[in-house]
């Protein structure tokens, strides 16, 4: 067992997976051919069949393994489908691909890119997962995405989140947003706060991971502001310290039926 998620040995004979049709198989297509064991809410995430989905989680609770595991599904039952991954800079996308590669090779897939990307997966299919890097101006190109992951997305620039999602429309692809919070600003922000009731939202707090020990939560308490902790391990969303009043406050004080102040 580890923080990220619960996995079984890798077999001594790998297997080469039976493609399916449609997602209804992902939580056993990932026990079996990834050696992944989730725990519920990973489950959860797995079996969604949600269009649009934004993960509000702790630090080390599994967010990149659980999305690396829908990405490999996605790509390995679709054949050329194109699944894209965003991050806020191009090595964390590059860390994103290679924790997806090393599943890959679990189902005896030989991992290899796609001879144009410099962060990609291609598979046998002709499927793709492509690592992008952080920058709004050099993301544009793609296009008929089947599934788009914004890892760490609370701290990607709102403009590559822009740039992003036209990729969608044709293929009429999912979207799914991960992270930390990173105070109340920024789309990540926006869409769980007030997003439309299409995003399928999954908050979890270290505190109810169990693969997260108490006393390890207990060192980082003392260790940290209380605003880091809450936002790092708690899922909350705090401001930085230069507001005069909490953006919640303002906002839950705001009355749209009022036009005109009378001061008379």
């Amino acid at each position: 067992m580890d923080w990220w998620g619960t996995f079984e040995p890798e077999p001594r004979r790998k297997r080469q997976a039976v493609p399916v049709q449609d997602d209804s198989d992902i939580a056993s297509f990932a026990r079996t051919e990834l050696g992944f064991v989730p725990d519920a809410k990973q489950l959860e995430v797995l079996e969604s069949t949600a269009k649009r989905g934004i993960l509000n989680c702790s630090r080390q609770w599994g967010k990149s393994t659980v999305a690396a595991a829908k990405a490999i599904h996605r790509a390995f039952t679709r054949p050329e489908s194109l699944v894209l991954v965003a991050s806020p800079t191009e090595r964390q996308s590059a860390e994103f691909l290679r924790k997806t590669s090393a599943l890959v090779r679990q189902m005896g897939i030989r991992a290899r890119g796609d001879g144009d990307n410099a962060i990609s997966l291609l598979f046998p299919n002709g499927s793709r997962i492509v690592g992008l890097p952080g920058t709004e101006a050099t993301v544009r190109g793609f296009s008929a995405a089947s599934m788009i992951l914004i890892d760490e997305a609370s701290r990607v620039p709102d403009d590559l989140y822009s740039a992003l999602r036209p990729m969608l429309a044709v293929g009429d692809g999912d979207l799914w947003l991960m992270s930390t919070p990173n105070g109340q600003r920024g789309f990540f922000y926006e869409t769980w706060s007030g997003g439309s009731e299409e995003w399928m939202r999954v908050s979890v707090k270290a505190t109810e991971c169990e693969r997260i020990p108490a006393r390890f939560l207990e060192g980082e308490r003392a260790a940290m502001t209380s605003a880091d902790f809450e936002q790092e391990y708690m899922c909350c969303f705090t401001g930085d310290g230069t507001e005069y009043f909490d953006r919640q406050l303002i906002e839950a004080a705001y009355d749209e039926t009022v036009t005109e102040l009378d001061i008379h």
